[in-house]
């Protein structure tokens, strides 16, 4: 087992020792090279010890976490954040493939954690998924416009959501259709995405197509009738998906 050399940043000291004991119990490769109660003195030790892990605060008094982020881009080290309870920030972390935390830290989610970053540190990708969650931060507040992490055989890929049209299971698969005809594939589920994209603008209308609303055309009656997308393609809306559709749309649009 390598060792996971790593920093804590809380303004907190009761969330520094905590996480501290919970590390020691549960995550043995882990090694706590420096904790840190504010940003200046975390920028110091992260430029000095060069950690395969920081453990980061988001909301400290003076300098915040995301301040500290933005001066130290590239960022060349794993990061999984803590946090209080917030959607808009929850919501830019999942799309955006950054793990987190919330207050009080769960032991198992810990563990969890730490098995991915573990498993990320050897790609030297974090800058890329860092550079998308602060730009999806300022996204916050129009969901519509961030950018998402897909997963694909080489690493990852980041796209526009508004680029999407609309998503199509393919058994375990899901494949995304973009705008300009280009498609990406991915392992996850369409139920996946579904539960991932729930606040943003997308509607599950049939059991094999997940489908961006801002990309809807046209609909066409029958028993669960038929939408047209922006790129022509047509897709089926089950009988069962009609009036979640409908509603979905006469809340988007105001009709």
């Amino acid at each position: 087992m390598n060792t996971i050399k790593s920093i804590l940043v809380d303004d907190e000291p009761r969330g520094l020792s905590a996480l501290k004991v919970l590390l020691k119990l549960h995550c043995p490769q882990v090694m706590v090279a420096a904790e840190c109660r504010d940003a200046q003195h975390a920028l110091e030790q992260i430029e000095t010890l060069q950690p395969d892990l920081v453990f980061l605060d988001i909301s400290m008094p003076g300098k915040s976490g995301l301040d500290l982020l933005n001066e130290l881009r590239p960022v060349r080290f794993e990061i999984i954040f803590t946090t209080a309870h917030d959607e808009f920030m929850i919501q830019a972390f999942k799309y955006s493939a950054i793990d987190y935390l919330l207050k009080p830290v769960d032991e198992d989610q810990l563990v969890e954690a730490v098995k991915r970053a573990e498993e990320r540190i050897d790609t030297k990708a974090s800058s890329r998924r860092i550079d998308t969650f602060l730009y999806n931060i300022q996204k916050a507040q129009a969901p519509g416009e961030m950018k998402l992490c897909i997963p694909d055989m080489k690493g990852f890929r980041v796209i526009l959501l508004a680029d999407v049209v609309y998503c199509e299971s393919d058994s375990s698969y899901t494949v995304f259709h973009l705008t300009g005809g280009q498609t990406l594939t991915t392992s996850k589920s369409i139920i996946d995405y579904e539960l991932l994209l729930d606040h943003s603008n997308f509607c599950r209308v049939h059991k094999s197509f997940l489908v961006n609303l801002q990309h809807v055309r046209e609909y066409i009656r029958g028993e669960g009738g038929s939408v047209v997308l922006s790129n022509g393609k047509t897709v089926e809306v089950s009988r069962r998906k009609k009036e979640a559709f409908i509603g979905r749309m006469k809340e988007l649009f105001k009709y």
